[in-house]
């Protein structure tokens, strides 16, 4: 390869002088995960360059801009890590002025953005141009800029513990990944395999155990057991009977500590850890009907096994409504199934006998269908026929 030098001059971010101002502003974010704190703090201890903004290139936001002349700097274009994150108030401004909105409210503080929670999400890569070269962008315009108040960062999913590649063609995604299984299924598998904490790699064979086990055998296997006894039962309809026992009791006292939990998981941005508890919810659903088992207790306690049905239907209501924010497809198909409104329920609190008793006797139910279809080992090899991974991939 012949290397030709060429002289260039370019335009400098003077991020260095602004060190001490960025550390005692990363100091107060309590609110980061430690991978988005340690890669800020490791830029900082290492000691800030000044970084270039510009790039030789026939492609970017040209540094002229308008026409207008930039001293010389006609040629060059904004390097895309300083142009683009201006681009998040820019954006703004333009979505708010084409709705009579006042887009300041949201990015300046002598504005009311002081009342904004602004929230990043990103991978591993990207966090240093958002802990340090964007906020030094807005602190150093000496202008009272909005900055962000989490960031939450993610390391990387693998390959088969190798880099996805479009140009190597190593990879599924997500055009070609909605072909083969439907969204909720991909939403799932990322969020309950996010790589937050480490890098998570992705397989074909861990696809298929993830969305067999968690999706089909556990949600979808509770609410195709209910809706079909209730059914069978009490014409699909919302039973009337109603005694609230030991079992509901039990059941009670682990939702509401569950659900608390589920809450607070959200709240803090764990989602993986989210997705285990969501999935811990829905086995207790299964574990609920197991002891009950309105099955065998139709035979000689009629009111016993259509309050276990009740119970249940009104569980996979609350099974909906933990799904919606991973699964919204399918907890807006359930939620129609069991006869719920268009408009989005609340989120479920207070006293389990409170919110384990929603659903209106008497009404109607809908078939929802077989909520998620198993991988089959055919799929599986037609997967990988198609997308073919490698243990022998490197990173």
């Amino acid at each position: 390869m012949n290397l030709e030098l060429r002289p260039s001059r370019h335009l400098y971010l003077l991020q260095g002088k602004l060190t001490e101002r960025l550390r005692r502003w990363i100091d107060l974010a309590e609110h980061w995960p430690v991978l988005a704190r340690s890669i800020a703090y490791k830029w900082l201890d290492e000691g800030l360059k000044d970084r270039s903004i510009t790039r030789d290139l026939a492609w970017g936001i040209p540094v002229a801009y308008h026409g207008r002349s930039r001293g010389g700097f006609e040629s060059k274009v904004f390097y895309v890590w300083f142009d683009a994150p201006i681009a998040y108030i820019a954006a703004t401004k333009e979505w708010a002025e084409e709705n009579n909105l006042d887009w300041r409210k949201w990015w300046c503080l002598d504005d009311g953005a002081g009342d904004t929670e602004y929230i990043q999400f990103m991978g591993k890569d990207n966090v240093a141009f958002h802990t340090v070269s964007f906020p030094a962008t807005l602190i150093g315009s000496e202008e009272p800029w909005k900055l962000v108040d989490r960031l939450k960062a993610f390391n990387w999913l693998t390959w088969y513990g190798g880099k996805f590649s479009t140009s190597e063609r190593r990879g599924v995604f997500m055009d070609q990944a909605l072909e083969l299984l439907p969204a909720d299924c991909w939403r799932w598998y990322l969020i309950a395999n996010s790589p937050e904490s480490a890098d998570a790699s992705f397989t074909w064979d861990h696809l298929q155990a993830v969305v067999n086990s968690d999706l089909a055998n556990v949600l979808g296997n509770f609410v195709n057991r209910i809706m079909s006894f209730a059914e069978r039962h009490s014409a699909s309809r919302v039973p009337q009977e109603w005694e609230w026992g030991d079992e509901e009791e039990s059941l009670g006292h682990q939702l509401e500590t569950r659900l608390s939990r589920l809450s607070q998981l959200h709240g803090d941005m764990e989602f993986r850890k989210a997705a285990s508890e969501t999935r811990a919810l829905w086995a207790l659903g299964n574990e609920y009907l197991t002891k009950a088992a309105p099955w065998s207790a139709i035979k000689t306690d009629k009111a016993r096994a259509l309050t276990s049905v009740r119970v249940a239907l009104n569980l996979a209501r609350i099974f909906a409504l933990i799904s919606l924010p991973i699964l919204p497809s399918t907890a807006r198909r359930l939620l129609k199934a069991l006869g719920e409104a268009d408009e989005l329920p609340v989120w479920p609190s207070g006293k389990a006998e409170d919110f384990l008793d929603q659903l209106q006797p008497g009404q109607c139910l809908r078939d929802p269908g077989i909520l998620f279809e198993r991988i089959s080992e055919e799929q599986l090899a037609r997967f990988s026929s198609l997308y073919p991974g490698t243990e022998s991939v490197s990173a």
